[in-house]
């Protein structure tokens, strides 16, 4: 008998926002998934992409991990997502033998052997099932949240720069939800006084 590696795909979302956590999600697939739909999160819509998490999650033992606003502010977003990526796999309830991380770097507190993968989304499919589980994931939060700060648009943006992002930045503020050492977002938090609750 030999013995069937149990790959841990991991991945990260919400690096590049100005808004929100940072999440990450390990993902261990069931050896009879169907893995003909999962591919870079990026590349697939918003509506397939939340169909597809949910498939994934019925057929795999997976975890997520987030990282504060407050946490970003303070460690910095590298090291943020870093650790997003720890506490999604420290969670797992079934322990891989190896993680296939995203990127070049990987979280440095794991005991688990594991391999970085520049654009693993784009090359692994347990990479690129995490990172459908961890941006659908994160979209839900983003839109839920938006429901209290509904001038942001984070339903539509989800808390990444877009020109109309910036534009209600400025003309009402930040809030708490913002990454205030990010540059646009310092930006304007030094030529206004505003700050929404």
């Amino acid at each position: 008998m030999y013995k069937i590696e149990k790959m841990a795909g991991v991945d990260e979302v919400g690096r590049g926002c100005l808004a929100g956590p940072v999440f990450a999600a390990a993902v261990i697939l069931n050896k009879n998934i169907n893995i003909r739909d999962i591919k870079d999160s990026k590349k697939i819509s918003f509506k397939k992409r939340i169909i597809i998490s949910e498939y994934i999650k019925r057929n795999s033992v997976y975890a997520i991990g987030s990282a504060s606003v407050d946490e970003i502010n303070k460690i910095n977003i590298l090291n943020a997502s870093l650790l997003s990526m720890q506490r999604a796999l420290n969670k797992l309830k079934l322990k891989p033998s190896i993680a296939y991380i995203d990127g070049i770097f990987a979280p440095k507190n794991i005991k688990i052997n594991y391999k970085t993968f520049i654009k693993g989304d784009e090359k692994v499919t347990c990479i690129a099932a995490a990172s459908i589980v961890a941006k659908a994931t994160r979209d839900l939060f983003m839109i839920k949240l938006g429901k209290k700060f509904p001038k942001y648009r984070w339903n539509k943006n989800f808390g990444y720069g877009t020109g109309e992002h910036l534009n209600s930045l400025k003309k009402y503020g930040i809030t708490k939800h913002h990454r205030k050492k990010f540059k646009p977002v310092y930006n304007i938090l030094m030529h206004t006084t505003r700050e929404t609750l």
